[in-house]
């Protein structure tokens, strides 16, 4: 099946659902999935032209979505008595081999059929890699993390132990969360709403990022939040820790109250990277 005609065919049948589906719409499917594996497609990419520097491809989170639509729960218990598992049909859990050149190390992680996982990547147990992400060569997701769906994560990236990266599915034209190549999201750290972390940024633990939390900037005295249809973008060699905001109302003041933010206290430079770089002896 032409890789041209995919996006057309699969937002057709998106569109346009018939009375019931057919072996034709199932071998479609079949198709756009294995494209996703491979990573030939995706559901947000790098594009010069954006002013993020990425875009949505609404059409490929319509055929993820068409799969949960066309498929039917089944058992994929290995043993239905003392561990069973039911889920769409059409998302079983991912054919991997030695190959494939991914580590999964033994101890219950799972990656969803879908997602496109690079050579290189360690897989720490137990962490998830749901539908529609994309996890590029070298990276490290430690224990406990989720990539959830859509999500895009870059080139030697280390997700620490409990990170959280948010699936953005629905709306089909919401830009997902993207991680860029060599950041390092801190262990219990979570990136939400399609929020955007720039290349080479430090996420420190604990540190939550999403539409609704500002990032302080003290080293350029800059405030950064999603605004409208805009995500929140933090920016190249940030170093982005844990932080809160006064709240100047009356009641505020008077409790002493605060709300959560995230505080960028440096950009990285050589010390920095000299820490980072340990990890290595990982891989």
């Amino acid at each position: 099946m032409s890789k041209l005609m995919l996006p057309s065919q699969i937002e057709s049948l998106f569109d346009n659902p018939p009375a019931s589906y057919q072996q034709e719409h199932f071998e479609l499917f079949k198709a756009f999935k294995v494209a996703l594996n491979r990573g030939e497609i995706r559901s947000a990419e790098p594009d010069p032209n954006s002013p993020t520097g990425w875009r949505v491809n609404p059409w490929v989170k319509k055929g993820i979505l068409l799969g949960f639509r066309i498929g039917a729960i089944v058992d994929m218990s290995v043993d239905t008595q003392r561990q069973p598992f039911f889920d769409k049909s059409t998302y079983p859990v991912r054919t991997v081999s030695a190959a494939d050149g991914i580590r999964i190390v033994p101890g219950g992680s799972s990656i969803r059929d879908g997602a496109f996982i690079g050579r290189g990547v360690i897989c720490m147990p137990p962490m998830f890699v749901n539908v529609g992400a994309y996890v590029d060569e070298n990276t490290l997701i430690d224990s406990h993390a989720l990539v959830g769906s859509c999500a895009q994560i870059g080139k030697n990236c280390h997700l620490s132990a409990a990170a959280q990266i948010g699936g953005v599915l629905e709306p089909v034209g919401a830009l997902p969360v993207i991680i860029e190549d060599d950041v390092l999201v801190g262990g219990n750290a979570g990136v939400y709403e399609g929020t955007i972390v720039k290349r080479r940024a430090v996420l420190g633990t604990g540190t939550i990022l999403n539409r609704s939390i500002p990032v302080y900037d003290l080293l350029r005295e800059q405030v950064y939040s999603a605004k409208d249809d805009q995500p929140l973008v933090i920016p190249e060699d940030a170093v982005v820790v844990p932080g809160s905001r006064a709240i100047s109302t009356a009641a505020g003041q008077k409790w002493g109250l605060s709300l959560q933010a995230a505080v960028i206290v440096k950009y990285r430079d050589a010390k920095t990277g000299s820490r980072i770089q340990l990890e290595d002896l990982l891989r």
